[in-house]
């Protein structure tokens, strides 16, 4: 993956427009499951602080999760009392399941959701959400972690969520503070091409989503919150620990292999003329510069070890030369995926045909150096060997990082290439659905801003009531399937997702 200069598929941020206009700014997703006894409190709540607190336009969608108690019943007398709120009936459990295909079918430029219990404070909206409509930032999420975050929970609750964190970081290198916290927004246009890179149907569905958001570049904005723990949540901690845990090898194992087209979500600089592109300036040599010398430093150690391990029931030339082929052969592969963002297996075998090259000139290097030394003095110490073979190594690395970069890894992203196909921009329907690309991973680059409507005010007044044949033909009464309303790249294109409305022609809904 190039990742310094790459255009991706997204567009520049830009401040969405506060103009009046019909589409709700803000669409807050409540996933419940068997939540008869919480979700009318939770929802009347979010809606009474949006209405005194949120300046734009916005809907409150609950996503049923095959509830098998009352649950549907609550969401539709909600929907029926409030305007604002949509309920969506989903046949199959899994929070990640409900998020994706709610966000997937939502026409709101900012996508966002929070547990049931409303254990963060809801003080935490607003700044959540303010850089994703500033254009600042691609996610946000709530941080019980931060410094200036005030949690009340048991400390076995506490213990795994750190321990959780630290797992992330150890080994996905991941830098943002706190995955579990149920309270996070996204731009639709990232959720988009993001989402149908995440496999995860479950809880582990917006730590996948933050992991490739991060490794891909994408801006994340971290909110600190005050959470006060549910102590009746409903939430099996073994299970879902195990779950996790699960995720998180599936994910490093696709990260190690390159198996993730996360170039496609790379978003070119803003409008500051210092980020504008320079002539005449080798791209990414710096990165490229400094992940070289990691790497081989760490073939150096490899190589030493490996020839004092053959040198002990050998010769140094058989020694040197069996140590050499195997660290280069693991040097190349190294260099191929963190130097030079070379992924997938698309000519690992020329690449490794000629990093064998690069290594016979080490090889020669390396060789003529211990002949030399050997011919100078009949019997050196193992200690003057070694010296010696680092000195031939470091001549040797200069001129391999230079056949690197000029003949085994060239950029040729500037070459020609035959011409892209003609563009295809989402669009928003006047029935709410978004039309997307039929292919998500050949997604052309749209060079201009999101195609969004203008960014609606809250209304005033209530709208005109819809007509009953009007009402009958909403957007709300028809099942669809999720990928009807997103890439066909989704997973789980077979479920139906359907509204539970109990009068579409509730005269109060003014959608």
């Amino acid at each position: 993956m190039r990742t310094d200069s790459s255009p991706g598929d997204l567009p520049a941020r830009e401040h969405l427009p506060a103009t009046d206009a019909g589409t709700p700014v803000l669409d807050v997703v409540i996933p419940v499951y068997n939540e008869e006894k919480d979700l009318q409190p939770c929802v009347l709540r979010l809606h009474e602080h949006l209405k005194r607190t949120f300046p734009y336009a916005f809907r409150i969608t609950v996503a049923d999760n095959a509830s098998t108690d009352t649950t549907p019943q609550v969401a539709a007398r909600l929907a029926a009392r409030l305007p604002e709120v949509v309920s969506r009936r989903l046949e199959q459990k899994g929070r990640g399941r409900a998020l994706r295909t709610v966000w997937s079918a939502s026409d709101a430029p900012v996508l966002a959701y929070m547990d049931v219990d409303l254990s963060t404070d809801l003080n935490a909206l607003l700044p959540l959400v303010a850089p994703l409509i500033s254009g600042h930032s691609d996610l946000a999420i709530g941080s019980r972690l931060a410094r200036s975050s005030r949690v009340v929970r048991g400390a076995k609750r506490e213990f795994i969520s750190r321990s959780y964190n630290l797992i992330l970081r150890g080994s996905l290198q991941a830098r943002f503070s706190d995955a579990q916290c149920g309270f996070k927004a996204i731009r639709r246009d990232v959720a988009q091409v993001l989402l149908p890179l995440v496999e995860d149907s479950g809880w582990f569905f917006d730590t996948e989503m933050l992991v490739l958001a991060e490794r891909a570049g994408l801006r994340i904005h971290e909110v600190p919150v005050d959470w006060v723990d549910d102590p009746d949540s409903t939430v099996h901690i073994v299970r879902t620990a195990t779950d996790d845990l699960k995720g998180v090898w599936r994910v490093g194992r696709a990260l190690a292999g390159g198996s993730l087209s996360l170039d496609r979500l790379a978003r070119p600089f803003g409008d500051d003329p210092r980020d504008r592109e320079l002539t005449d300036v080798p791209k990414g040599l710096a990165r490229q510069l400094v992940g070289f010398c990691v790497v081989g430093g760490l073939s150096t150690l490899f190589y030493l070890l490996l020839y004092s391990g053959f040198r002990s029931f050998s010769g140094s030339q058989v020694a040197n030369a069996l140590a050499l082929l195997v660290s280069a052969v693991a040097n190349t592969a190294a260099n191929r995926r963190l130097t030079f963002g070379v992924r997938g297996r698309g000519g690992a075998v020329r690449h490794q045909a000629q990093g064998l090259v690069v290594f016979g000139i080490g090889l020669v290097l390396t060789s003529g150096s211990l002949a030399a030394l050997n011919a100078a003095t009949d019997d050196p110490a193992h200690s003057t060997e070694l010296a010696v073979l680092i000195a031939a190594n470091l001549a040797a690395t200069v001129l391999r990082f230079l056949l690197f970069r000029a003949w085994v890894f060239p950029d040729r992203r500037d070459e020609p290439s035959t011409p892209p196909p003609s563009p295809v921009v989402a669009s928003h329907r006047p029935g709410g659905h978004a039309a997307h690309p039929a292919a998500p991973h050949s997604m052309p680059v749209r060079p201009g801003p999101p195609a969004y409507r203008p960014l609606p005010q809250r209304p005033t007044a209530p709208a005109t009531p819809p007509s009953p044949t009007q009402a009958a033909t909403s957007h709300d009464t028809a099942p669809f399937r999720a990928a009807d309303a997103a890439d066909q790249g989704w997973g789980d294109s077979t479920m139906q997702m359907q509204a539970v409305r109990p009068h579409d022609h509730d005269p109060r809904n003014a959608r």
